[in-house]
């Protein structure tokens, strides 16, 4: 990997055909995170990882150059999706509403990409140092996503939160999430998708209204 302006991790790759390398990189995560699902990061093969993408080995270190780079890929590529769809959400007015409403679009984002969340944070400990630090920064911004979001509700006079209280709740918020991918095992047998979501959603805006 080489590094890029604003820490931004580049992959390297002997292809210039910068539209090429988003196809087969496409294909590239898509085949790893079935590999990694079923085999784990350490036992799946770039050989392995190559085939289940539909080429070969050689085209395969055309576009990476190690196996903890197409980790790196997938887990960058979970954090764009997320960013993306999150960014899109309107968040202007500061109701509780669209609280609620980005909330509950994170958490849909969450059930359907449960696989690779699962994946990535198994996994990331098996990145180089560089690459873990911008993985971390990401999460990072997927933070202040939300700490934005409940900021508006406290200017708009929804909410009585401190600094302090606001990164907490964000966090939780993220937290809350994630955990329906790593423990959506125990929680289907008792809830849906939304009643996740509706339960969570008001047992977390109750507790902040708390510090009111």
């Amino acid at each position: 990997m080489t590094e890029k302006q604003q820490g931004k991790l580049v992959v390297e790759s002997s292809v210039k055909d910068e539209s090429l390398i988003a196809i087969r990189r496409k294909q590239m995560i898509q085949g790893a995170i079935k590999l990694f699902k079923e085999k784990g990061f350490h036992r799946a093969t770039t050989r392995e990882i190559a085939k289940e993408a539909g080429f070969s080995i050689g085209t395969l270190y055309e576009y990476i150059r190690s196996k903890e780079d197409v980790l790196y890929l997938v887990c960058d590529s979970i954090f764009n999706e997320v960013m993306t769809q999150l960014s899109e959400f309107p968040t202007d007015s500061g109701t509780l509403n669209e609280l609620k409403g980005a909330i509950r679009q994170y958490f849909m984002l969450i059930d359907g990409m449960v696989d690779e969340f699962t994946i990535m944070y198994q996994e990331t400990k098996s990145l180089k140092k560089e690459a873990l630090v911008y993985v971390f920064s990401k999460e990072f911004e997927m933070v202040a996503i939300f700490e934005g979001i409940l900021k508006k509700c406290v200017d708009a006079g929804e909410l009585t939160l401190t600094e302090q209280q606001i990164h907490l709740a964000a966090n939780n918020i993220v937290v809350q999430g994630q955990s329906w991918a790593f423990r959506k095992w125990a929680l289907h047998p008792h809830h849906t998708i939304d009643s996740f979501i509706d339960m969570q959603t008001t047992m977390f805006i109750e507790g902040i209204k708390g510090f009111a």
